[in-house]
């Protein structure tokens, strides 16, 4: 039976700093919550807040490059219970795909060599279209491109170039894991990352701009944490923007933190509040909307995360007139067909030459991209799995539907079509019911590349279909780190073109990957 339990936030406590908890990476276990009845919701202000002059008026400059680029450790989450007895065998592993997809995607270099000295590893890919405009950010630099022609209208720059003459730790630290959205209805953008290298404390640095264009003013804000809130992932609702974050000690894991911000005073620009609670789990994503019909009114927003051989959702109901007043529920627990986490949650992704990439096969890939048509509302997401024999990785996606009430698996399926590994998968569903999924492949004779897939609503439930290639690579990289996420996004246009974005290489080398950006659009929607 599902579950529901209301969940209540415990306060936090202040943690060493950065450096030292990223040394203990590979020594993180989890620590349980302390209390069955934790205290009330965490109402926290910014600590900073106010209104930015128009970005086009602070020059750029050339990104940060450090002498030597860094590497940053991957922070795991617990692994999955352990099983007993043999692996149940993936009930809905497809191998042979359905007919050639049969779009044609339109492609530009985003981010990366040769015309950004990359800094660091992983690129942390993130980009979303405006209505003129798409904004990239590859962990440390953003840039903003004309969305017609793919050319730079401002940047690459550093991101704390946003917070320029903003004060503390979001105009001194440039520490990356960024999020790009576009927020539709109101017309702005929402950009942040976190400010760690100093901490603690710990601050997630948000601003949302104050019109459809990503070259003027923002809303900027700073919000302190005493534990490292690592991985953050953004979701755009009606009533708040949502978060999660995993969050960390020095030598343990501490579970998630579930986040909602004041949206109507964001676009406002005047003080915002953040209400968080603590969940006893990791790897949590918000639900982001895409299309023009809204959520019925009053509903929550919803995270996600997977546990053995099922999804867990929690509710989060935001209340601004008294926010010490919101509630999150769940989780509530939606079986699936047997699974397990690609590498272990770990690094096997072969590829040409010696040496493997990280998977990420513990969490969830961003978005958790939510639809409503008509009375059926949606949310569909995916991660990587293990494919036997051997190690390679396959994408595991879901459309859940009725989150709100009893929510069942519409669709899934793993998709590993050949003897490569696909994974750091982006998937999302346009307005005609079509769904589709972009994702990085690697093989021992395939270097790192570019290719989607993806089904249109009349094909047979839990299929994709044959997929194509974005780019090619080439070559191997000789640092581990890949991802963290890539980003798939929907056109606010018309609601029909996806823009997918993620990394890539052209050579082998150790920091010297590239990105692509790239549309396509099923003929059926209109």
């Amino acid at each position: 039976m599902p579950m529901e339990v209301m969940m209540r936030s415990r306060p936090s406590r202040r943690r060493p700093a950065a450096a030292a908890l990223i040394g203990a990476a590979a020594l993180l276990t989890f620590a349980a919550p302390a209390s069955a009845q934790p205290p009330a919701p965490q109402v926290v202000p910014p600590e900073r807040s106010d209104i930015s002059p128009d970005l086009r008026s602070i020059p750029p400059g050339t990104p940060r490059a450090p002498l030597t680029p860094r590497e940053h450790p991957v922070r795991p989450l617990p692994p999955l219970p352990a099983t007993r007895g043999p692996l149940a065998a993936d009930t809905v592993l497809q191998v042979a795909p359905l007919a050639p997809i049969n779009i044609v995607a339109t492609s530009f270099e985003g981010l990366g060599v040769p015309g950004y000295q990359v800094s660091s590893a992983p690129s942390d890919t993130t980009g979303a279209p405006g209505h003129t405009q798409y904004v990239q950010w590859v962990n440390t630099a953003f840039a903003v491109f004309d969305k017609a022609t793919g050319a730079i209208v401002y940047g690459p720059a550093d991101g704390r170039k946003i917070w320029t003459n903003f004060g503390g730790a979001c105009e001194q630290d440039d520490d990356g894991d960024p999020i790009v959205l576009y927020d539709r209805r109101a017309r702005r953008w929402l950009l942040t990352q976190f400010a760690v290298d100093s901490g603690p404390p710990y601050y997630q640095c948000v601003a949302v701009s104050r019109t459809q264009d990503a070259t003027g003013a923002y809303a900027r804000y700073a919000y302190r944490f005493e534990d490292f809130n690592d991985y953050p992932k953004f979701g755009i609702w009606p009533d708040g923007y949502y978060a999660a974050f995993n969050m960390f000690g020095p030598s343990s894991f501490l579970g998630a933190k579930a986040c909602a911000f004041d949206r109507a005073k964001m676009l406002a620009g005047t003080a915002a509040p953040m209400v968080c609670f603590d969940v006893p789990a990791g790897g949590l994503l918000p639900s982001d909307l895409d299309g023009t019909q809204l959520p019925p009114a009053g509903t929550p927003n919803f995270f996600l995360n997977f546990g053995r051989d099922r999804l867990n959702l929690w509710r989060l109901k935001a209340n601004w007139t008294q926010p010490s007043q919101s509630q999150l529920t769940g989780p509530t627990v939606i079986a699936v067909a047997p699974f397990e986490p690609a590498c272990g949650g770990g690094t096997c992704i072969e590829q040409p030459g010696s040496g493997k990439l990280d998977s990420l096969g513990d969490r969830l890939m961003f978005r958790l991209a939510y639809r409503r048509r008509g009375s059926a509302q949606s949310l569909v997401v995916n991660h990587s799995v293990r494919v036997p024999p051997g190690n390679r990785a396959g994408v595991r996606w879901y459309e859940v539907r009725n989150p709100n009430g009893t929510p069942v698996v519409h669709q899934h399926g793993t998709y590993a079509p050949d003897q490569n590994s696909r994974w750091m998968g982006s998937a999302a569903m346009d307005k005609a019911g079509n769904i589709a999924i972009g994702y990085s492949v690697s093989g021992t004779t395939v270097g790192p590349s570019v290719r989607f897939t993806g089904r249109r609503r009349t094909d047979a439930l839990g299929q994709l279909r044959d997929e194509a290639e974005i780019v090619a690579g080439a070559g191997a990289q000789g640092n581990k780190r890949w991802g963290d996420y890539a980003s798939l996004n929907l056109d606010p246009s018309d609601d029909c073109t996806f823009w997918f974005t993620t990394q890539y290489l052209s050579a082998s080398g150790s920091f010297n990957w590239k990105t692509r950006v790239a549309r396509m659009r099923f003929g059926n929607c209109q």
